[in-house]
């Protein structure tokens, strides 16, 4: 039996260790204690994530700190006791008091059917525990970040969730009726449950990648006390409800409403989505608009004392990803206002915009400030923003500089996560500051987490040549983020991992990431391109991409690749293209199109032929609005159109590819199909091209699988080594 060489061996150790580090998700406080001296302490409980190689499978643990402060200032901090498993939980949530908790866990049965259970907690055992299965009022409930809530009423009797609706039963046109025993029987009236004939093969749509299960979600409320579910009604047939929460006298809820009409389109990362802010009265049933009705919105949070709702709001269409507008409702006095808006470029001391959700939990405790964490060109930063004068301040600006994400803040107690490049997440805590005097808040390091040796990192600033500027858009800049070895033999002039990101508007910030940490570890130079049409530059950046896709974006990664081929100690001879999604468009784009400079390439369920994509994909908008062409639902692209998106395709350029390809596709990817990958891969084998593909079943989109991952890595790691000797 031949050994697996040593390199082979040494990867793995590598992966498993790095793969280990574990990644914040979750944190809440509890109530101030006050000690007998006077003193205040809180307890923090934090959930963390991290790969288990061995079950291959994502766990869940917590662990408990304490918090002791004055009020202005952390005075001392620490954990408590060990880690522990979190198992079979969906969701939770406190209560508004904190004396009782939440949560919906699945439970697998003695028939290994998988079953729901909602279950309430006091400070010393489990109170509750309702079978949502055996009620058999909804389908499953919705877990996701898109619909997905678990809200306590203010009088903590009720809590509200979403489901899916419940769907009838169906049966096959043959399938044989019970025998009747009397003439009585055959009188009795049809029963509600009764199984419908006809109804089983009937499609149902869904919300796309990662919502394959999300059809028609519904609004349920629990009766805590009397053990009863109840599903809203009054909710118009053409929205989708979700992100829903109590009104502040628990006379109503306040829900998003998507409009799904005349076809539901992919909604996970997508904020463009048509939705419009909604209050649901439970009494009388009926709906009333909050917001306008002709745009996106998303991310509604309720302030502590009941009287505002703070939400992002994007224009209605477009590109999947914007810069939002900041909006507030006052609940009493119904008048909205906007609080930020729209940046169009990002300029260093000013606030650069919002391009994700906001935290749970943002508000102060004054109800007047909340606290943010958004993306500022590479890096991201925590902002806390007036609601009332709109002035921003940044609370990372003397902290050190990589990617803050922002927890909770409760009782102006703020609990953030903190990552470099080359350093794994670390918990910190801080208090924020009275009204004007946020820039003095200081940082307390709760969790820390060892720098990874061997890895130097740094971001650059690029500036297209005038050939290449968009004249719609002139004078735009770009980012790019270097990784590479900083000791032995390989920080000589090691080879260079060229890495564009997806969306194509997203961005690589200045944080923890496992894959190019790794391939750094490994000898190479890794170089995470946010081209022109990246977030955190400005809505100006996002706008500049669209009809300029296979052009500005591929010259500004070739510049890039060029420019620090020039100006660092790199291996020239010895360059790579990685890439995922739109990244994995990039890269066969590169490939095609200057051929001389790669050497190898690895795309994970790239683009590459636009036209053929647009039947297939749950964003078929997405197609036309990056080729800069109108989407319309009904319409049908014509023969220009279509030419127009093939001409914006890699497989326009496949026959200049010489480099060797690997490819990894994901069975389930409703975003970018498998056959997309299948399409190249037969291009490449006709033409002579070395090419190999990783086909996995159960993944989708982002090959998040454990073993796909870790497969993935290893192969991806085994092919540059081999292509680039």
């Amino acid at each position: 039996v031949p050994q697996v060489p040593l390199v082979t061996e040494e990867m793995v150790e590598l992966y498993r260790e790095l793969s280990g580090h574990p990644v914040l998700s979750t944190a809440s406080l509890g109530p101030d204690v006050t000690t007998q001296y006077g003193g205040k302490y809180c307890s923090l409980s934090t959930e963390w994530l991290q790969r288990d190689l061995a079950r291959a499978e994502n766990i869940r643990f917590c662990r408990q700190y304490l918090i002791f402060h004055d009020g202005a200032s952390i005075t001392y901090s620490g954990p408590t006791g060990t880690c522990s498993e979190i198992k079979g939980e969906l969701l939770s949530q406190e209560s508004p008091s904190r004396a009782l908790k939440a949560v919906l866990r699945k439970v697998s049965s003695k028939e290994k059917k998988e079953k729901q259970f909602l279950e309430v907690w006091d400070q010393s055992r489990k109170v509750k525990s309702i079978d949502l299965t055996a009620l058999d009022k909804h389908g499953s409930i919705y877990d996701d970040d898109e619909f997905g809530c678990l809200a306590w009423s203010h009088s903590e009797t009720h809590l509200l969730y979403v489901a899916e609706k419940k769907r009838p039963k169906a049966e096959s046109f043959f399938q044989r009726k019970e025998l009747r025993v009397s003439d009585e029987d055959m009188e009795q009236p049809k029963k509600e449950d009764e199984p419908l004939k006809g109804e089983q093969f009937v499609y149902h749509e869904d919300w796309g990648e990662m919502l394959s299960t999300r059809s028609v979600p519904v609004l349920c409320v629990l009766d805590i006390e009397g053990s009863s579910i109840s599903v809203l009604e009054g909710i118009p047939d053409h929205l989708s409800p979700g992100q829903a929460f109590w009104c502040p006298d628990d006379t109503g809820v306040v829900f998003v409403g998507w409009w799904h009409e005349p076809f539901r389109l992919g909604l996970r990362h997508c904020t463009n989505r048509r939705s419009a802010l909604f209050y649901v009265d439970l009494t009388g049933g009926s709906c009333e608009l909050l917001s306008e009705d002709t745009k996106a919105v998303w991310s509604p949070r309720l302030s502590p004392d009941n009287c505002r709702i703070v939400y992002l709001e994007n224009d209605a269409m477009g590109p999947h990803q914007q810069c939002s507008r900041l909006r507030m409702y006052d609940w009493y006095t119904e008048e909205t206002s906007t609080v930020l808006e729209v940046v169009p470029r990002q300029v260093w001391g000013a606030f650069p915009g919002i391009y994700s959700m906001l935290p749970g939990l943002c508000w102060a405790a004054d109800s007047r400030r909340i606290v943010l964490d958004t993306v500022q060109r590479s890096q991201q930063d925590v902002f806390v923003v007036d609601t009332v004068t709109g002035a921003t301040t940044c609370l990372t600006a003397d902290a050190p500089q990589g990617c803050w994400s922002v927890l909770t803040i409760d009782q102006n107690i703020l609990v953030a996560s903190f990552s470099t490049p080359s350093c794994p997440p670390a918990l910190k805590v801080a208090m924020l500051p009275e009204a004007g005097q946020e820039a003095q808040v200081r940082w307390v390091c709760l969790q820390d987490a060892s720098p990874v040796p061997n890895i130097s990192w740094g971001i650059r600033t690029l500036q297209p040549p005038p050939e290449q500027e968009n004249p719609q858009y002139a004078g735009l800049d770009f980012d790019a983020i270097l990784l590479r070895p900083s000791e032995g033999p390989a920080a000589q002039k090691p080879p260079l991992v060229v890495m564009p990101h997806g969306g194509p508007h997203s961005v690589f910030t200045a944080g923890w990431m496992l894959y190019p940490a790794a391939l750094c570890r490994l000898g190479f130079a890794v170089l995470l391109v946010n081209y022109r049409g990246s977030l955190g530059f400005g809505q100006d950046s996002v706008a500049s991409l669209p009809g300029n896709v296979g052009t500005q974006d591929v010259r500004d990664v070739q510049l890039c690749v060029e420019r620090v081929l020039q100006e660092e100690p790199l291996d020239a001879s010895r360059v790579a293209l990685v890439g995922g999604s739109h990244g994995g468009f990039l890269a066969c784009h590169l490939l095609g199109q200057f051929p001389d400079t790669y050497h190898v390439c690895v795309v994970r369920n790239p683009v590459v032929n636009i036209a053929s994509m647009v039947g297939t994909t749950d964003i078929p908008d997405w197609c036309l609005t990056e080729t800069g062409l109108p989407y319309a639902p009904g319409a049908l692209p014509d023969p220009a159109q279509w030419t127009e998106m093939l001409h914006k395709s890699p497989m326009r350029y496949v026959d200049q590819v010489r480099a060797p390809v690997l490819l990894l596709l994901g069975e389930d990817d409703r975003r970018v199909p498998p056959k997309q990958g299948l399409e190249y891969y037969r291009a490449l084998k006709a033409r002579g091209v070395p090419t190999r593909l990783l086909w996995y079943p159960g993944n989708s989109h982002a090959l998040a699988g454990i073993e796909a991952e870790a497969d993935g890595f290893m192969n991806i790691a085994l092919w540059l080594s081999k292509h680039l000797r």
